[in-house]
């Protein structure tokens, strides 16, 4: 069977944008049992309650739900076991020192299949207060409203 290549997207935090700003993203890879890939493999999985922890120089990830695989056997996996996340020690300490600021947390962004290797794209973040979505809302309506303006304007001339 041939090896499978490209990127395919299993699950992705879309919240994580709207409630953090964004500071470093690191790719990883994840530690995972057979009945887990198998699981991801069908597209089943939740970002949404998941963070990462730094402990005792590794990285782990927390409350990712990846439910339990349909045909496995009694071997099957737990649903939110902490997972291990594969990154290089030079990633790991500039996450710390980018974790030791104040207010900062390690946020998933997407979960996915990289030339059949399952990944995580992992964020340093820090929470947005509420005015700050309201004013990132406020400008993508503004951005949007300008480049619909600009299709109507473009659309007009080319007649």
């Amino acid at each position: 069977m041939p090896r499978e290549t490209g990127r395919k997207l299993v699950a992705q935090n879309r919240k994580a944008r709207h409630d953090f700003h964004i500071t470093d993203v690191y790719e990883a890879g994840l530690v995972l049992t057979g009945t887990e890939v198998k699981s991801l493999r069908l597209g089943r999985a939740t970002l949404s309650e998941a963070f990462a922890t730094v402990d005792d120089g590794e990285v782990w990830l927390r409350n990712v739900n990846i439910p339990e695989y349909e045909f496995g056997t009694w071997r099957n996996h737990s649903t939110k076991r902490t997972r291990k996340l594969l990154l290089n020690r030079r990633e790991i300490t500039n996450i710390e020192k980018a974790l030791s600021g104040s207010n900062r947390t390690l946020v998933p962004l997407s979960l996915y299949f990289s030339d059949g290797y399952a990944k995580v794209e992992i964020a340093v973040a820090s929470g947005k207060k509420e005015w700050d979505k309201r004013q990132t809302l406020a400008e993508r309506d503004a951005n949007r409203e300008t480049q619909r303006a600009l299709a109507t304007r473009n659309k007009h001339r080319r007649r």
